[in-house]
């Protein structure tokens, strides 16, 4: 009884304490949510009165931050595409073939995670300057894919780890090809952690300062860079409902992300079945419609 005793008053703490501790890091982000309605212009906190002025002056007519906001989203789409492609083939190749020194090309793959962010910045600005190439939206993503495509192969290598390769097996031993086998096992299965990853790859790029700094030009600014230019040069309450519209951002993706694991955990389940595996090939080698 005073063991059970201990261990619930264990919990009850470990609970309390892991509960401040997250009330804590949630405190700043819940600031900026409040002060984004301040009617104040120096946006102060708690607000005296409330107001939508500042998110209505974001998409007002000579507003800077349309143009910005479309410019990262293009940026961040194109860097989620590059950040795929090399996710895919890298995390296959490591998860479903017998690489040569496949742990120091894992860890080479993931490098960038490692380097500082300004030393890479600055590596990618030497890299396209003698090319003429500052300012322009593809060497931009291009930055941006240097950092995202390590989340991506993360994320799908984790992923093709957790298929069950008898699956793979089964198809192949009924005659059924490699491109037969990833679009009707490995792809099925993958396509939450794709799209996890696709989603990171976007959030990654979509917030990134540094890359977006070095390789910007004056006509090619990211919302990043433009809210670091607001608070530095300018004083512009309209920061704050950036920065609100940019934590609502992430929460919906997070959400997503959880949601389209919830939906795809049981596909794994129902491919171990018989039947949907000797569906994919027929004892010939034909592959099934």
């Amino acid at each position: 009884m005073m063991e059970l005793r201990k261990s619930l008053t264990g919990r009850i703490a470990l609970t309390a304490v892991a509960t401040v501790i997250l009330l804590f890091l949630a405190l700043p982000i819940v600031v900026i949510l409040v002060t984004s309605f301040s009617n104040n212009a120096f946006a102060s906190f708690p607000p005296q009165t409330w107001t939508l002025n500042w998110y209505k002056a974001l998409f007002a007519d000579g507003s800077k931050w349309p143009a910005a906001l479309s410019l990262s989203a293009l940026i961040a789409a194109l860097s989620t595409v590059f950040s795929l492609i090399i996710g895919v083939t890298a995390a296959t190749a490591l998860t479903r073939s017998e690489l040569p020194l496949r742990s120091a090309v894992y860890a080479l793959v993931l490098g960038p995670l490692i380097i500082p962010q300004i030393v890479t910045a600055l590596g990618l600005f030497l890299f396209f300057e003698p090319a003429a190439m500052l300012g322009s939206p593809i060497a931009i993503a291009l930055g941006h894919t240097v950092l995202a495509s390590p989340i991506a192969v993360l994320i799908l290598v984790a992923t093709l780890r957790g298929i069950d390769e008898r699956l793979e097996d089964a198809a192949a031993s009924m005659g059924a090809g490699r491109l037969t086998i990833a679009r009707k096992i490995t792809f099925p299965l993958a396509a939450p952690g794709m799209i996890a990853a696709a989603i990171f790859s976007f959030i990654t790029s979509f917030d990134e300062f540094y890359i977006s700094q070095f390789l910007s030009s004056v006509n090619t600014v990211t919302l990043p860079v433009q809210v670091y230019n607001s608070l530095t040069f300018e004083i512009d309450p309209s920061v704050t409902a950036v920065s609100a519209l940019l934590t609502a951002f992430a929460i919906l993706a997070l959400g997503l992300v959880a949601l389209v694991r919830w939906i795809g955990s049981g596909k794994q389940g129902s491919l171990l079945s018989v039947e949907n595996t000797a569906g994919v090939a027929n004892p010939a080698g034909e592959t099934a419609a």
